[in-house]
């Protein structure tokens, strides 16, 4: 666990060496890459990986360690993550290759970082070292939000951090410190720590501070942050919804439902509810807005926040079932949006289009790329054989269990939704003819070939996690200690 934190940073170190030979330096991080994914299988396919004990760095406060200790869903984000960061790497290459993208060594270097910090909130065994590495994950992504250093890029990254930054100390921190005061602990335990110890009233303050603390899970109204960083080069776009940033929002939201307040002690709390309708209305609200995006880019934004609070929702049904969907939509979900990010990146690269009224006949001239967005958008809506079904699967079959009709109804008018805003994106660039009238109307093909070999490798993962999804159901399952 250590090495798969340290090999980040390490390779931010190493990065800024070769600053004057691009293929050096890329090499270090696509060898940074693959080292971390390669360490993170050894770890998973240890058949004693949830024994391996805890491991302790430092204690700055007695008592409250820097601390890390692997389960079932750390596994699942680490996974997901290290394999990510192989692909968007291969991606980012051709994309600030393609562009001729400025800074291009900073943003390695970010890049690398914020894979480190992902990795500690992946093994984080209490609350403080989750909110550490939490907050370097915020701080090293600000420099990729504002690349382009221009006015809307500078605006948009001070919305990104005073959004992030006030919610994490404003709740997020306030409500550990209480969390502490309250058990004398921070550590996540199977079950939870604050039943018996705090009253429903205080419980539920608590968990609305911690819902809200974790801004990254973009829960209406603190998800503007989310469309503003749509001003950053598509790989960061990549990199904030799929691979590090929303995917810590939502992991730490169900870490912490599990682990700090255990579903036992949530069923006692009226705000469990009042999280569930919050959930849903940010689900349907935001497929509204994505329905109205023309912007690509911004389309696909809003179609993220509304998948996040599909997590958010499965958590709050508050049955077996829909914890298991809620885990596993953490990592199809990753799967199915950086395939839509990638494919976004590839259009704007290789034909300079970014409207979604733009795409008539594309799919002519980039079959690969189309294909693959397809594959994504089905994930996206939840149908098979995209890995999409799954997730959404067992989050059905817990809101009946429960007899949870909101959620019920919130799913499906969401899925309804969701083929609304992607649907006649597939149609427009397959069986639409190019207008004749396009300013951008060339002879251009597909992007770069390491752009078309991401987006496609991801596009395929999405369909093998559908064909197989044995070993991701049972980590899923391991979070509720089945």
């Amino acid at each position: 666990m250590i090495w798969a934190i340290a090999i980040p940073f390490i390779a931010a170190a190493i990065i800024p060496l070769f600053n004057e030979h691009p293929n050096r330096r890329e090499g270090v991080t696509l060898l940074a890459a693959v080292l971390l994914f390669a360490i993170v299988l050894l770890i998973l396919t240890d058949p004693d990986r949830f024994d391996m004990g805890r491991i302790e760095l430092i204690a700055p406060i007695p008592d409250l360690p820097i601390a890390f200790k692997l389960e079932p869903l750390g596994a699942i984000f680490a996974f997901v993550a290290s394999l990510l960061w192989i692909v968007s790497s291969l991606f980012g290459i051709g994309y600030m290759r393609g562009n001729n993208e400025p800074r291009q060594t900073r943003f390695y270097v970010s890049f690398a970082i914020a894979l480190g910090s992902t990795m500690g909130i992946c093994f984080a065994d209490n609350l403080l070292t989750l909110f550490i590495f939490y907050e370097a994950l915020t701080i090293s992504t600000y420099p990729l939000v504002t690349h382009h250093k221009n006015e809307e890029a500078i605006k948009s990254g001070r919305t990104y951090l005073g959004i992030l930054m006030s919610t994490s100390i404003g709740f997020l921190l306030f409500a550990i410190i209480i969390t502490y005061v309250e058990t004398g602990t921070l550590d996540f335990v199977q079950g939870g720590i604050l039943s018996g110890r705090v009253s429903p009233l205080l419980g539920s303050l608590l968990l609305l501070m911690f819902m809200y603390g974790v801004g990254k899970a973009a829960l209406m109204p603190f998800h503007r942050w989310l469309p503003a960083a749509m001003v950053a080069p598509t790989p960061v776009s990549a990199l904030l919804h799929a691979v590090a940033v929303v995917k810590a929002g939502v992991f730490s939201v169900v870490k912490i439902a599990v682990y700090i307040f255990g579903l036992d002690f949530l069923q006692e709390l009226p705000a469990s509810s009042i999280i569930l309708y919050i959930s849903g209305f940010t689900i349907v609200m935001a497929s509204i807005v994505a329905i109205r995006q023309d912007n690509l880019k911004r389309r696909l934004a809003y179609s993220t926040i509304s998948q996040l609070s599909y997590v958010i929702l499965a958590m709050f049904i508050l049955t077996p079932m829909s914890t298991v969907g809620a885990s596993m939509h953490i990592a199809v979900h990753a799967f199915g949006k950086i395939t839509l990010f990638m494919a976004a990146g590839a259009i704007y690269t290789a034909a300079h289009k970014t409207l979604v009224s733009q795409l008539d006949g594309i799919g002519r001239r980039m079959p690969w790329t189309m294909t693959a967005f397809a594959i994504g958008a089905i994930s996206m809506i939840g149908l098979p054989p995209a890995a999409g079904f799954l997730s959404k699967w067992y989050m059905l079959m817990g809101a009946l269990d429960s007899d949870q009709i909101f959620a019920l109804v919130v799913i499906v008018v969401s899925t309804l939704l969701n083929a609304g805003y992607f649907l006649p994106i597939i149609y427009a660039a397959f069986l639409k003819p190019e207008a004749s009238n396009d300013s951008h109307h060339d002879d251009h093909g597909e992007a770069p070939i390491f752009i078309v070999v991401a987006l496609v490798a991801t596009a395929a993962l999405t369909i093998l996690l559908f064909l197989f999804p044995g070993f991701l159901l049972e980590l899923a399952q391991g979070v509720i200690g089945s």
